[in-house]
């Protein structure tokens, strides 16, 4: 068994599962939807190409906790033909150790060639949440 692993270490992270309407969410730790998003987005992979994304969800998935992220609590004030308050939830300071093991090691090295090469940008569950530099 290969493994690709990923050191995830930024000011701010969201990892989002249940966010409804005007509420996003995160999950203490990194989720593999985030995570394989991120390879995707890496990749190049586009949202309706199926057989790329099935590829990638057969990764098996793990993660450990270096240091617990305080949990952050912000909200905007949104303006259209009324206006309201939606609240977001970012962890920050946290850093996670993700590993994604599989048997087919070109797979994991093409995600790692990508990770430093990306074909679109990377976050870390959201847009203002941007990855590190490095990964390993």
């Amino acid at each position: 068994m290969n493994t690709l692993l990923l050191r995830l270490a930024a000011p701010m992270q969201s990892w989002g599962v249940d966010s409804k309407f005007d509420t996003r969410d995160t999950q203490r730790e990194p989720t593999k939807s985030g995570v394989l998003g991120l390879l995707a987005a890496a990749c190049g992979f586009r949202r309706d190409d199926v057989l790329a994304l099935q590829e990638l969800s057969r990764l098996q998935f793990g993660v450990r906790v270096d240091q617990e992220g305080q949990l952050l609590h912000d909200f905007h004030m949104a303006h259209g033909t009324s206006t309201y308050v939606t609240h977001r939830y970012y962890l920050c300071d946290a850093i996670f150790l993700c590993g994604l093991a599989s048997d087919d090691r070109e797979l994991l090295e093409r995600c790692a060639d990508r990770l430093t090469h990306p074909v679109y940008p990377l976050f870390l569950g959201r847009r203002s949440c941007h990855p590190p530099c490095r990964w390993c």
